[in-house]
């Protein structure tokens, strides 16, 4: 095994530091999301953390779990060289089984397959991996931190699994000189002779290893006060916290924190440490920070011991992104000019009942190739379901191990192959780009597309679709809504929507062509509808841009005055078109 760089020997990132410390000494916190951009020292701290654990093994326990991991190699699977050799059922470990009392890390954990991550926070969160599968029925001990790293820049976790991560950080590269200095030094000593470097550092490291020992010993005696338990809640109330998870993790945070401190019961400090870590995921946009300040200073005992500074890492918002600054705010109308009006509010108009919107709500290409894939599988099935697949599917199905060794006891080769049954299919999302510049005000064009994603909401909802909605204006892009299936209180999200600004409309289309890639990169089956809903103000050139998916544009412009652009753009990118003024 490769020398790690050791955990004490890190320059900085206490937070960060605190965040693994604390889940080391309390495991049932629920693991750790780490989100920041490259060379912010993610990857080097979470290897090294390995270093430091209390562990029954002889050395450190470290499982990378890469991105094209199965399933079957993440929970375990048939065991097949004893099952011919041996004539017994018995399961093969995967890497939840190998990563037991050690460190599981998933690097870029917001391309991982939303489904393994659930698989993955369960298990984590239990400590038990259970595994009914393949004619086996086993279960074993899986006691490990879970660690994730993500770059936002590359696609946002689904809010619902972030949730499921206990403490997250939000790190950024902003070091002092001194501190960039250090780290170069330490790097280029480690290099060249990491062995003793490692050795120059092994006191503090086995100091910190045996205090982490003893804190997790000490955690069933430490109470914790009916005062502090109502704080807890009300800190988590304050920030707008959907469900308990949160409270509890605050409470198991502040028990470990607590613990380390050497006190036997959990103090308000405890809660202000810990605070925005177990927060800063959870909080609601909309809501303000608590009133109650996080401590901005980690307790000198998270500090690695030496010199070096600890310097704190401000989260930074990833949710908006500024246009150009040379986009030019000529929002012009023969009322005046719209973008230097304050952002206005208008009312969802309801559109139900209208049957002339029903075609822009029926897909085209993407309905043809989903149906014309439906039945190509569907004549499959009829067939000989033992029969392989053609060889332009090979890639696509898995071969059934389980069900192939049945029917064809002790022969191997075996001759007669057992497909898996390809159980991803092809799911929908209609994508939705709402216009909220200020000239879309105009005759209560704004409030009549409200009424129209709302309208597409339905029939996502009745399909088992999902619904995701970006707003472009005001010079910025924002993420009004990630990809749901069923959306709830979609009415009060629109009503509270509003308008201003200029219109980054070759901005928004850039970056939906990036959220796409994203998607497909974890579902590669996804079917995506984009609707871009505009009245087609905007002097940003659309040459160049094309969607890869279906795309319609939406014309709501509607006025005596008519520039009429909107079917110039969708020739320009290449979509569909509708006038929604023709509904009325």
């Amino acid at each position: 095994m490769s020398q790690q760089f050791p955990f004490s020997a890190v320059t900085g990132q206490a937070e960060f530091k605190k965040a693994l410390i604390l889940t080391a000494i309390n495991p049932a916190i629920g693991g750790v999301l780490i989100s920041g951009p490259r060379g912010c020292a993610k990857s080097t701290l979470a290897r090294a953390l390995s270093d430091v654990l209390p562990s029954t093994h002889n050395k450190p326990v470290f499982v990378n779990l890469p991105l094209g991991a199965s399933e079957d190699r993440v929970l375990g699977t048939l065991d097949l060289q004893r099952v011919l050799n041996e004539k017994q059922v018995t399961l093969k470990e995967g890497l939840l089984a190998k990563a037991h009392e050690g460190v599981l890390y998933v690097d870029e954990v917001n391309l991982l397959n939303d489904g393994l991550v659930d698989i993955l926070l369960d298990v984590a969160a239990s400590g038990v991996n259970r595994i009914e599968r393949d004619g086996i029925s086993h279960e074993h001990p899986a006691s490990f931190m879970l660690l994730g790293t993500m770059n936002p820049d590359e696609g946002e976790l689904r809010p619902q699994l972030q949730d499921r991560f206990g403490l997250a950080v939000e790190l950024n590269d902003t070091l002092s000189i001194e501190q960039r200095v250090e780290i170069v030094e330490r790097r280029e000593a480690f290099d060249q002779n990491n062995q003793e470097f490692s050795l120059q550092w092994s006191a503090e490291q086995q100091g910190l290893k045996n205090k982490i020992k003893i804190a997790k010993e000490v955690i069933p005696s430490i109470s914790c006060s009916t005062h502090i338990k109502t704080e807890i809640a009300k800190r988590c109330h304050d920030a707008g916290v959907d469900g308990l998870r949160g409270d509890i993790t605050m409470y198991r945070a502040a028990l470990a924190h607590c613990a380390w401190a050497k006190r036997s019961t959990i103090e308000v400090e405890d809660l202000n440490a810990v605070q925005e870590l177990v927060l800063s995921h959870r909080r609601k946009n909309n809501v303000a920070n608590s009133s109650v300040p996080p401590n901005n200073q980690s307790p000198p005992n998270f500090k690695a011991p030496d010199k070096q500074s600890s310097g704190q890492n401000s989260p930074t918002d990833h949710l908006d992104h500024r246009a150009d600054s040379k986009h030019e705010e000529t929002q012009e109308t023969d009322s005046g000019s719209w973008g230097s009006m304050s952002a206005q509010l208008q009312v969802t108009e309801s559109l139900a009942g209208d049957k002339k919107i029903i075609p822009l709500l029926k897909s085209t290409s993407s309905a043809d190739n989903f149906m014309n894939y439906v039945s190509e599988i569907a004549s499959k099935v009829k067939g000989n379901t033992s029969a392989g697949p053609r060889a332009g599917e090979r890639n696509k199905r898995k071969i059934s191990w389980y069900q192939t060794v049945l029917n064809n006891p002790f022969k191997w080769p075996p001759q007669d192959i057992k497909w898996k049954k390809d159980n991803q299919g092809l799911s929908r999302v209609h994508l939705v780009l709402i216009d909220t510049s200020a000239s879309t005000l105009s005759a209560n064009q704004f409030s009549k597309a409200k009424g129209l994603i709302l309208e597409i909401a339905k029939q996502a909802y009745l399909k088992r679709e999902q619904l995701a909605i970006v707003s472009f204006g005001n010079e910025m892009v924002s993420e009004i809504m990630p990809k749901l299936q069923a959306p709830k209180n979609i009415e009060n999200l629109l009503n509270e929507l509003s308008a201003g600004g200029g219109t980054p409309m070759r901005q928004v289309l850039q970056s939906t062509k990036s959220k796409i890639q994203h998607w497909k990169r974890t579902q590669p089956n996804l079917l995506v509808r984009n609707y871009l809903i505009t009245d087609g103000r905007t002097t940003d050139s659309m040459q160049g841009i094309k969607l890869d998916d279906e795309t319609v544009v939406v014309d709501i412009e509607q006025g005596n005055i008519k520039r009429g652009r909107c079917q110039e753009i969708a020739q320009t990118i290449n979509a569909g078109y509708f006038n929604l003024a023709q509904a009325f």
